[in-house]
């Protein structure tokens, strides 16, 4: 007798686990999502630093002009600032630290008392596309951010 009562028991909260699921499950598909975006924009931007470090590194080290004591950002120079900080060498080519970043994107400026700038501007879209597309019939949502990093550094 007492058998039978927990089991109808039983059967009367099978679907309650079912509808507690399919409340909960959207809310943490968007947070595992939201959490993945969050660590790729956390570590693209990590990326973008440490190139325009290595470039500014570069820059500072070889902008004097012979013992002149003047701060000179060549052509050449610039170039391979530019080119260490977009695909990691000197020389260029290969494949970008980052996926559509160009040497255009990278600025090197002399912004006096012997200092050099690099800044880089890199934009980057989310994992679901550059527009969210709005369900209620308002107006989407962009998704493209742009990633800036700048380095100020004394020539050497």
């Amino acid at each position: 007798m007492r058998r039978t009562h927990v089991t109808r028991r039983v059967t009367k909260q099978r679907g309650a686990v079912l509808a507690e699921m399919a409340l909960v499950t959207p809310i943490l598909v968007f947070m595992m999502m939201a959490t993945a975006e969050v660590a790729r924009v956390f570590i693209e931007h990590n990326t973008l630093t440490k190139a325009v470090r290595a470039a500014a590194r570069h820059v500072a080290s070889n902008a004097y002009q012979g013992t002149t004591g003047v701060v000179n950002i060549g052509a050449a120079l610039r170039a391979e600032a530019q080119n260490l900080a977009v695909y990691g060498d000197l020389g260029g080519g290969g494949t970008p630290v980052l996926t559509g970043l160009a040497p255009a994107d990278i600025t090197i400026t002399y912004v006096g008392t012997d200092n050099v700038e690099i800044t880089a501007s890199h934009d980057i879209s989310g994992m679901l596309g550059p527009v969210l597309r709005s369900l209620t019939g308002g107006s989407d949502t962009s998704m493209v951010f742009t990633l800036q990093a700048t380095v100020t550094m004394k020539a050497l």
